[in-house]
């Protein structure tokens, strides 16, 4: 017999990730499946911490960019019922409303993943594509182990960049330039996994 995918609704799960026992834990809502996001490592939020704090860094210097910069904050697409996404950092234009209880009713400009040791790259890539089909502007999928990452953009080119590139993004934050390896925790402080 085939037992088929239960799917929910965002008021669903809403119900769900508010239960006692779900407290510490994060989901995400994806086409109506709930899905466990796993806890990230120290080196997943090394790499998180870096991104959003070049991005601060850079705005707070051009306050001619109105911008804010979100870590693990829950967004789905304007009146979308069947999903609720956690970037690992985003990038929203502009000075729109902060949420303060819920999912923000939108897509930001920008979406970053990190990838964590067990994570599929097919998988993240869906995951890119989803923040570009529902108005992202640009969405990146940081490859530790490689040290590298992937640019994706609404105009549908792909940038591959290495540790020796800089990443930028001329047409939403004019100026903005980074050294890719300045992401990245030096490699002689990751403990070795053997």
């Amino acid at each position: 017999m085939t037992q088929t995918l239960q799917r929910v609704t965002t008021p669903e799960f809403e119900a769900f990730i508010a239960l006692e026992q779900n407290a510490d834990r994060r989901f995400e809502l994806i086409d109506g499946e709930i899905v466990e996001k796993p806890m990230p490592s120290q080196e997943h939020a090394w790499i998180e911490s870096e991104i959003s704090f070049v991005l601060k860094l850079w705005l707070q210097g051009n306050g001619s960019v109105a911008a804010d910069v979100y870590v693990e904050s829950r967004h789905r697409p304007t009146d979308d019922t069947k999903n609720d996404r956690i970037p690992d950092v985003a990038l929203v234009m502009g000075r729109r409303k902060i949420t303060r209880r819920g999912a923000a009713n939108f897509i930001p400009e920008m979406c970053i993943e990190i990838q964590s040791p067990d994570d599929r790259l097919t998988t993240m890539r869906k995951k890119a594509a989803f923040y570009l089909e529902y108005g992202a502007q640009y969405a990146l999928i940081v490859r530790p182990i490689k040290r590298m990452i992937e640019v994706y953009s609404a105009d549908d080119e792909l940038a591959l960049l290495t540790a020796a590139d800089m990443l930028t993004f001329p047409d939403l934050l004019p100026g903005f330039s980074v050294a890719v390896d300045k992401l990245f925790p030096p490699a002689d402080r990751i403990e070795d996994e053997s």
